[in-house]
């Protein structure tokens, strides 16, 4: 009786805490990224300045393999209590940093937004390092795939809801200025804190997942010595990283593409149209949860690779509104890349899956760096928003091949 227990050990409730946290690292993200048109007006800034936003955000990753190894040492909940603490830390120190400078250049109380951002930052790295290996361990290695989009689609719908946050909370009736920024941190950065010392007091499991592939399949499994051992682990980071271009594309191309046709003015703002983006995101990672249990994740992963590369190319096709929401719709297709390249670059590592989940998330710096370099082809006079947009062919051709290729080497046969 107590073999079976501990080979079918109930995971329910650490589930729910990591969708909790998930549903907060998306709200977290995308109200960043929505923020990117406003603070280009507040800060009066170019479109390459306002991708800085993304940069500050998203190079916090490139801490991530040493927050992957302080989270091998001192486990996954103290990594998440840690990651949550810097989080409300992060946003208080937006709210008091602005506050206290306003009146100062715009390029000064830029810079203090920035440095909060990146503080934030890395407080979602931790959550993201402990949220994504936790849902891969808490249960049977098959349905790995399966859980971890189902975790995604809860987190699409907070991708989903901060846009509206955006909208309606944050720069609704509000002239574009600094002083408009920083109060609704204020409010966030204090939920998070408490939401900490909740999960202070909570027990959740600390896995081997090394003894736990071991009780699953009733196999005795063998190791390489190191994670950096296992190639399909970088590859996979290279994946996430050109992945970040095709989801966060979109999304950062959308304000300019508005610019550079002023038409479509009448139709509304760029902000307007983030909640159809990210909503198809929030449906595209529902059904996936509901596909993945038909289909495999590789093959699921090619099809929405080439029907969101149509949807970009078909935009180039179309003219006004048509082709925006070409490319809002490649949303329902990018929804469940995430997912399924974490899920293959994490396959069959055992006692490494925490620091292969740093490294994995290392990848995430393409976020950082990709809309940045995107933001100067818009702003170079000899290219333009349609040479920005068309970089998105490269990220989705890495992503095909590590899909069906390059996940595949160093793995057992």
């Amino acid at each position: 009786m107590d073999n079976i227990q501990r080979k079918t050990p109930n995971y329910t409730f650490a589930l729910i805490v990591v969708f909790a946290v998930l549903f907060l690292i998306g709200f977290i993200t995308t109200m960043n990224n929505s923020m990117i048109d406003f603070c280009k007006k507040a800060f009066n800034l170019k479109d390459a300045q306002g991708q800085l936003v993304n940069t500050a955000f998203y190079g916090a990753y490139a801490l991530s393999i040493p927050f992957g190894l302080l989270m091998n040492k001192i486990g996954y909940k103290k990594t998440l209590l840690l990651g949550l603490a810097v989080v409300g830390i992060g946003f208080i120190i937006n709210y008091l940093g602005i506050s206290s400078m306003l009146g100062m250049s715009t390029s000064v109380i830029y810079s203090v937004f920035l440095g909060s951002m990146f503080i934030v930052a890395l407080g979602i790295v931790m959550l993201q390092l402990v949220a994504n290996p936790y849902v891969m361990v808490l249960g049977s290695p098959e349905k790995g795939a399966f859980r971890m989009t189902l975790a995604n689609a809860l987190n699409s719908a907070a991708t989903t809801v901060a846009p509206v946050f955006i909208t309606y909370v944050i720069i609704a009736g509000k002239v574009p200025t600094p002083n408009a920024v920083p109060g609704p941190y204020l409010g966030l950065g204090i939920f998070t804190l408490i939401l900490c010392a909740v999960l202070f007091f909570l027990k959740l499991p600390n896995i081997n997942e090394g003894e736990q592939a071991e009780e699953l399949t009733g196999e005795k499994k063998e190791y390489k010595d190191s994670v950096f051992q296992y190639p399909h682990v970088w590859l996979g980071m290279l994946g996430i990283f050109f992945y970040m271009g095709i989801e966060l594309g979109v999304p950062s191309m959308l304000p300019a593409y508005f610019k550079s046709n002023p038409e479509l003015a009448q139709y509304g703002s760029p902000t307007d149209f983030l909640p159809y983006y990210w909503g198809s995101m929030m449906v595209g990672r529902f059904a996936g949860a509901i596909i993945l249990n038909k289909f495999k994740p590789r093959k699921i992963l090619s099809v929405c690779l080439v029907c969101g590369a149509l949807c970009v190319a078909s935009s180039f096709a179309l003219s006004g509104i048509a082709s925006v929401y070409a490319m809002l719709a490649a949303g329902l297709f990018h929804s469940v890349m995430w997912p399924l390249v974490f899920n293959l670059g994490l396959q069959e590592l055992g006692p490494h899956t925490k620091a292969a989940s740093g490294i994995i998330n290392l990848g995430v710096v393409g976020g950082a760096t990709l809309p940045l370099l995107m933001g100067f082809i818009v702003d170079s006079p000899a290219l333009g928003v349609g040479y920005a947009v068309a970089m998105m062919f490269v990220y989705y051709v890495y992503v095909f091949w590590f899909c069906n290729f390059g996940s595949k080497i160093g793995l057992s046969k």
